[in-house]
């Protein structure tokens, strides 16, 4: 470590940076992604339907499909449509006498076949039989539990990587002198000076965003990280130190042997506004449907709040009483929820949205060119020892397969989706395999032949896959630009759009990697100085 203070944080801010590097820009681009999740979701399943209905009428037809389809269930959870979703998602809960062993040579069905879902089209009450996927929930699910790896090592893995940005983050600001000068700054084509202040304003540009998205991210998995202290409050019970943390409702009681008719769900949809002053509600779980004592727990819509924790009505399905609301937050489980509301932003609008998606494509460029630049400043010190050490050449290929081969991942997942057979088995595992065999065919390519030219090969091969996803889905959909700007889908035309824009960034940046030349050292100006006054003195000699 450097002597001084700043010297030594310094050094922190560039290995704290460093060894996470890569794995964060994984995180910091699925993460981003995961703003768009429901959009993403509904390009990738165009089956779906575009036309909304109101709520009361979504929810009765929810519970009329439910009915005919999973009488016997002991529960009923429906999400309704909303204006970022329009079709319902419903998941029921078998009895364990219904399900069936798997035959001899049969792979179990995953949740071991008590688990069914379905997604319908809230105007017509039908099942739509939309492509198999996971959507924008991949990205979602991807920028904490890594995929491949035990979920319980991913998140560790994934809070390690966080912990050391919010250190880079806090000594970045430290090492800064002159951090509000930074923010103005940039000198382009001057070598390493560029690089230098185009990770600066990248840093400086989003700096709260960076440290409020760095640290809640931290805070949504805090429990995880820190068990010991409900170990020791609850050492018999943690199940019950998780109801009272998060103010949810009391397990219901065991299902009647008597069997009723509910009420309309209309009527108790009504109930829960007029509960809630007229707030939307999200959707509803029902438990043991059909039931004497049958019970609806009705959850109300984020809205605008900041904090994920929503409120919840517990109704009697057939005489309609209240039974129980969810208890009111304290200090401790508010400040969670908002710390949570704020890393997922289902509270945004528009607008925010878009804001929040752009510093995090910014966040996604500080980390890239932070670990470039390390590379730039190693590079001088092996050129003068006349070869390249192995790190800065393991550095060179990493930073290709990341920087320049994370979106030829991104754009592979997508058109994975367009062109994998509608009816393949498993498929959506099929579309992350796409994803990752093209990032692995990138790690491969810049390990192979780590030079500047594999840098420009690669953006441009990425800026070709986005650029062309929008022609891929008029071949292969009716959820096409022609049709979407025409009917002012404007979530899926954006979609488009936006990949088109990508596919215009990547090529321009790869001209400019194609085109960039290092700056000359001080020595070697003095060397091409001494070059052309020899020239001149020449050609001065050959006049004469």
């Amino acid at each position: 470590m450097k002597n001084g203070f700043r010297q030594s944080m310094a050094w922190l801010h560039t290995w704290t940076g460093l060894l996470v590097g890569w794995l964060l820009l994984l995180i910091f681009m699925a993460g981003t992604a995961s703003y768009y999740r429901e959009e993403i979701s509904r390009w990738m399943r165009p089956e779906l339907p575009r036309s909304s209905v109101s709520t009361e009428v979504a929810a009765e037809r929810a519970v009329t499909f439910l009915q005919h389809k999973a009488p016997q269930a002991e529960s009923w959870n429906v999400t309704l449509p909303d204006p970022r979703n329009p079709a319902m998602r419903m998941f029921w809960r078998n009895p364990e006498s219904m399900v069936k062993p798997p035959a001899e040579g049969e792979k179990r069905r995953r949740g071991g076949g008590r688990f069914g879902d379905a997604t319908v089209d809230p105007a017509s009450g039908e099942e739509v039989a939309a492509r198999e996927t996971r959507g924008g929930d991949f990205f979602y699910r991807l920028h904490f539990d890594l995929h491949y790896i035990p979920v319980l090592w991913a998140r560790y893995l994934v809070g390690f990587c966080a912990m050391f940005m919010l250190v880079a983050i806090i000594t970045g600001v430290i090492t800064h002198k002159k951090i509000f000068k930074d923010f103005f700054t940039f000198r382009p084509e001057k070598g390493l000076r560029s690089w230098l202040d185009f990770h600066n304003v990248s840093a400086v540009m989003a700096l709260p965003y960076h440290a409020m998205i760095t640290y809640t991210g931290i805070v949504t998995l805090m429990f995880m990280y820190l068990p010991q202290g409900v170990s020791v409050a609850y050492p018999k019970d943690e199940d019950a130190f998780f109801s009272e943390a998060f103010a949810r409702l009391a397990d219901p009681a065991d299902a009647a042997e008597g069997r009723a008719a509910p009420l309309p769900i209309q009527q108790l949809l009504d109930s829960a506004r007029a509960e809630w002053k007229g707030a939307q509600v999200s959707g509803f779980t029902v438990f043991h449907p059909g039931a004497a004592n049958a019970v609806i727990d009705i959850y109300q819509r984020d809205g605008k709040r900041l904090s994920i924790d929503t409120p919840s009505l517990r109704y009697h399905a057939v005489s309609g009483a209240l039974i129980e609301t969810s208890p009111v937050p304290g200090g401790a489980t508010h400040t969670r929820g908002v710390m949570y509301g704020l890393h997922l932003a289902r509270f945004a609008d528009w607008g925010l949205r878009a804001l929040f998606f752009l510093s995090g494509l910014v966040g996604c460029l500080m980390v890239a060119s932070g670990v470039v630049l390390w590379a730039v400043k190693e590079r001088p010190k092996h050129a003068k020892a006349g070869r390249i050490g192995f790190g800065l050449r393991l550095v060179d290929a990493l930073n290709i397969g990341a920087v320049a081969g994370l979106p030829i991942a991104f754009a592979a997942y997508f058109w994975g989706n367009r062109l994998l057979p509608l009816e393949m088995a498993e498929r959506a595992d099929a579309e992350a395999s796409v994803f990752f065999y093209a990032w692995g065919a990138a790690l491969l390519a810049a390990f192979i032949w780590p030079k500047r030219l594999m840098w420009a090969w690669q953006l441009y091969l990425g800026a070709a896959l986005f650029a062309l996803i929008p022609v891929i889905n008029v071949l292969t959909t009716d959820a096409h630009l022609g049709v979407t700007l025409r009917t002012g889908d404007w979530a899926l035309a954006g979609f488009d759009v936006v990949m088109l824009a990508f596919g215009a960034m990547l090529a321009y940046c790869g001209l400019r990697m194609q085109r960039w030349q290092p700056a000359l050292s001080a020595a070697g100006k003095k060397r091409r100085q001494a070059a052309a006054l020899a020239a001149t003195a020449n050609a001065a000699e050959a006049s004469a």
